[in-house]
């Protein structure tokens, strides 16, 4: 129902635009059937397709899904930036995709790449740093 109200407020140049999360896919493992050996201490790459919501089309959001113990395990103790991080204390990947949703939800302006550059500053963008030659 909301996507008709968007798609007709859209029509009728009311140009605010949200972000839909559109599908998951993980290069790194079976989205369908996995569950880490080590629920403490495991992580792999996430790529969430989003989207406008009143249109076709899709970017991809790279993220680390990883516990706080791989975290530590894997940096040694070195300072870490927290962008393109989703940590878990257990793994639940509907969870996961209920959280990616309801952030991309809340990203909303007057263009893609306006509501793009909000979700990329907690996924990593296919996108950023984009040049045009």
């Amino acid at each position: 129902m909301s996507q008709i109200v968007n798609a007709n407020l859209w029509a009728l140049g009311y140009k605010t635009m949200r972000a839909q999360l559109k599908s998951l896919h993980s290069p790194d493992v079976d989205l369908d059937s996995y569950y880490p050996n080590n629920a403490d201490c495991f992580s792999f790459l996430l790529q969430a397709f989003i989207g406008p919501d009143v249109e076709d089309g899709e970017d991809v959001f790279n993220f680390i899904v990883c516990t706080p113990q791989w975290l530590e395990v894997e940096k040694k103790g070195e300072i870490t930036f927290g962008a393109n991080y989703i940590i878990v204390t257990n793994y639940n990947l509907k969870d996961i995709e209920e959280h990616l949703k309801s952030y991309a939800q809340r990203c909303v302006g007057d263009s893609w790449v306006e509501v793009a550059n909000k979700i990329a500053k907690v996924g990593e963008w296919e996108f950023d740093n984009y040049q045009a030659y």
